[in-house]
């Protein structure tokens, strides 16, 4: 049997074989960590094909009579997406064809399996239930009651968590949302927060403002200050977190980024707090907030330190390294933290507070998630997703590349491309005309948000499809040619500013598209011989 079947979902470019007896391999070609994974020592570039019917709804082949649904001049042909909307679908085609042939890099990005993808699009959507479980402001949720239930207990169980201690709310609709219920829970307008400044790896969420203006929701209704990163070292600068955070007195400090490449010191941080209840009588302590997004899978397979020990308030997304749906969902301790009931106060934070009815359809999805992430498999993928990073930055400084901090301990790494004479912007444009796909970040010291002087690459995406240190050390060396293309193409460009840039290598005069069509087919065939799950 060839490795990837090339069928295709209503359209969808290409899909691996999914049967019972077929059991995934934890190493080697192929999707890494599901747990119904085809083999691929015989690998072929998948093609398109097409499958009639609906894997969501089990409905027959096209051939089978279309229901009509309603009455009275009412009515609707039930119709599948590529007859109900052919240019929807035709969209959707083209971006299922972009993923299956790009380098996906980006470090928040992942490919959720077919049975996330299932609950997602089911019947789930239909319902509204507003409240908690057991607790509904609508009738006929005792079947929705069980799913979230069953979530939450999931959730608890993936990061080995004791109910007891630890209760969970699912319904925050993602990351930022998540953030701002929390903060909404405990504390008041104009309440202090510290959070890692985003041009140093944090979260615009975390309070990022400028001297001009106040960007992040959190820095318009909160008190914001940035701690930052030793930019000698590229870590945290934690003596200078302390002496700004006993000056500042925040009511929340908040751990987590979005591009910092090392773990947090949690024990340390965790101190600093101790050590300000005990000493300052009467006075109002902080709250320790760890958001996990970017690692909340490398921190359920315990291949990163445990915020759980040390934090009062955990959150996080769904959708990166956890490999779920796109959603968000918040832990708290269940014993009152500084005088806070922190089960009620975020409840009642995310409904009523901020959010109405929950998306059923996501919960779902992350039920799903949340059982595979308690399997061996899935402990395996973010075992090779640490491996594989830590591959491509060993690469990268063989190139002669400097990565932030000089390497890593999670999911990405943070290249400074100053050194090079390049800026994020421009490589970043370069690489996605060659179907590389990763981002442009701020490094320590940049002056300029709109032209970072680094780049942003990630492992968890690739990972799922198969790649192993081997293919890493491949994407590597094809980043090097795309930041070679770049720096050419800046020499030819007249003008210095980043639209003169982006004008002339769109332009029909661009002379080295070429060579950006060569690397860009050399790519595409390096990554269609690994399938990627989902419908």
């Amino acid at each position: 049997m060839q490795a990837c079947s090339g069928a295709a979902v209503n359209g969808s470019l290409q899909q691996v074989i999914w049967a019972k007896s077929l059991r995934f391999p934890s190493k080697g070609s192929g999707m890494s960590g599901f747990s119904n994974q085809i083999k691929l020592n015989s690998m072929k570039p998948c093609k398109s094909s097409y499958i009639e019917g609906s894997l969501v709804t089990g409905r027959p082949p096209s051939s089978v009579s279309v229901p009509e649904i309603g009455g009275n001049g009412s009515s609707f042909v039930d119709y599948e997406l590529s007859e109900a909307d052919p240019e929807v679908r035709e969209i959707i085609n083209k971006e299922k064809e972009r993923q299956f042939k790009s380098l996906e890099l980006i470090a928040s990005e992942n490919f959720t399996s077919r049975a996330v993808m299932e609950a997602v699009g089911s019947c789930l959507t239909n319902k509204y239930s507003e409240g908690l479980p057991g607790k509904r402001y609508y009738g006929g949720n005792e079947h929705i009651d069980e799913l979230e239930t069953l979530c939450q207990k999931r959730a608890l169980a993936a990061f080995h968590l004791d109910e007891k201690k630890w209760g969970v709310n699912v319904q925050p609709l993602s990351g930022s949302p998540a953030n701002f219920e929390v903060y909404t829970a405990i504390m008041n307008p104009h309440d202090r927060i510290m959070g890692l400044d985003l041009p140093h790896g944090g979260h615009l969420s975390h309070g990022f403002m400028t001297p001009k203006r106040r960007v992040s929701g959190t820095s318009i209704y909160f008190e914001s200050m940035p701690y930052r990163l030793d930019e000698s070292t590229g870590l945290v600068d934690y003596d200078m977190l302390e002496k700004t955070a006993i000056l500042f007195r925040p009511k929340l400090i908040i751990a987590g980024a979005s591009a910092y490449p090392r773990d947090f010191d949690y024990p340390r941080m965790r101190k600093w707090l101790t050590t300000w209840h005990w000493k300052i009588a009467d006075a109002v302590g902080a709250f320790l907030m760890m958001d996990m997004a970017h690692i909340s899978g490398l921190v359920a397979a315990s291949v990163v330190a445990d915020p759980f020990e040390y934090c009062d308030i955990v959150t996080t997304t769904t959708h990166k390294s956890l490999r779920g749906p796109r959603g968000g969902m918040i832990f708290f301790r269940k014993d009152p933290i500084l005088g806070v009931d922190l089960e009620s106060a975020i409840n009642n934070a995310v409904f009523p507070g901020l959010q109405g009815g929950p998306h059923n359809h996501t919960i779902g999805g992350l039920a799903v998630c949340l059982k595979h992430a308690q399997s061996p498999q899935f402990k395996a993928y973010q075992d090779k997703v640490v491996s594989n990073c830590r591959a491509l930055a060993g690469r990268l400084i063989e190139l002669g590349y400097k990565l932030v901090s000089g390497g890593s301990d999670n999911h990405l790494v943070l290249v400074d491309m100053r050194p090079m004479g390049i800026d994020g912007a421009r490589a970043e444009k370069i690489l996605d005309m060659a179907s590389i796909t990763l981002n442009k970040n701020s490094v320590p010291g940049d002056k300029s948000a709109l032209v970072p002087g680094g780049i942003r690459i990630g492992s968890p995406a690739m990972t799922t499809r198969g790649f192993t240190e081997k293919e890493f050390v491949a994407v590597a060396d094809f980043i090097h040619e795309g930041v070679q293309i770049t720096l050419e193409a800046k020499k030819l460009v007249k003008g210095s500013k980043l639209q003169d840039f982006m004008k002339f290598v769109t332009s029909s005069d661009f002379s080295l598209m070429n060579k950006v069509s060569d690397l860009r087919g050399r790519v595409e065939a390096f990554t269609t011989h690994f399938p990627i799950p989902g419908v």
